[in-house]
């Protein structure tokens, strides 16, 4: 006879803890903690509790929190951290053209605007194999700003899934941010929510999605990078329902 016993219920505790700091960053923490002891305790300590400060805020820029990924080979999650700006359909940059990027027709540019204050680590929209990282250096016009995506300093990356879907996003430096710092390269096969780079001091990431793929996420939305699903496969309407 079956038991009626319910099984036992298996329960983990998960604590908060702060969050690490980047090894990209902490050469830049360092120095900053270095010029505030300086100045605190043998040139000027008033400037030096601003450096403090000062430093406090650099250990947060390049600050790196765990994040938990969604699962579904047909989802695609945000690859940054900000304010989502501007959801339109745009032409291709001309380095995701092609048969080796996107293709040629048009596609729905998803913009996500990262402040100084964001998170600054960038992470990949679906898993995949990285088929192409192209490097773009230009100008440092505010990111928020259209033309941005066609003159700053720029890195292009397109990933492809086990499907054959291809997916292309762009980090793009800032009127602030002056170096992009990637960590995969071609051929590398990663995971959904893997890290893949980061922007130094504000700077914005354009993801461009695949027809057939809706945007789920509105203007004015925040995303977080490797968590807020961004784009999911359109669900046909039912027979006989007006679209």
């Amino acid at each position: 006879m079956a038991s009626l016993e319910k099984p036992p219920i298996v329960t983990t505790t998960v604590k908060w803890r702060w969050p690490s700091v980047h090894p990209e960053g902490r050469k830049y923490v360092a120095i900053s903690a270095i010029v505030a002891a300086i100045f605190l305790f043998f040139v000027w300590d008033e400037l030096g509790f601003a450096l403090v400060g000062f430093t406090i805020w650099v250990a947060a820029f390049f600050r790196d929190p765990i994040r938990v990924t969604p699962q579904g080979a047909d989802l695609i999650v945000a690859p940054a951290d900000g304010l989502v700006t501007m959801i339109e359909r745009v032409p291709l940059p001309p380095e995701l053209r092609g048969p080796n990027g996107l293709g040629e027709e048009p596609l729905v540019r998803v913009s996500i605007f990262m402040s100084v204050f964001d998170v600054h680590i960038n992470r990949s929209p679906i898993a995949g194999t990285v088929r192409q990282v192209v490097y773009i250096s230009g100008k440092f016009l505010n990111a928020d700003l259209n033309k941005a995506s066609d003159e700053n300093e720029r890195q292009h990356i397109v990933v492809e899934d086990m499907y054959g879907r291809r997916i292309g996003f762009t980090q793009i430096a800032g009127l602030v941010a002056r170096r992009i710092v990637g960590f995969v390269k071609p051929g590398d096969i990663i995971a959904a929510g893997q890290r893949v780079g980061l922007i130094r001091f504000g700077s914005r990431v354009d993801v461009f999605l695949p027809d057939g793929i809706e945007p789920q996420v509105i203007l004015g939305q925040r995303s977080i990078a490797g968590e807020t699903i961004l784009g999911r496969p359109a669900v046909p309407a039912p027979a006989g329902v007006a679209q």
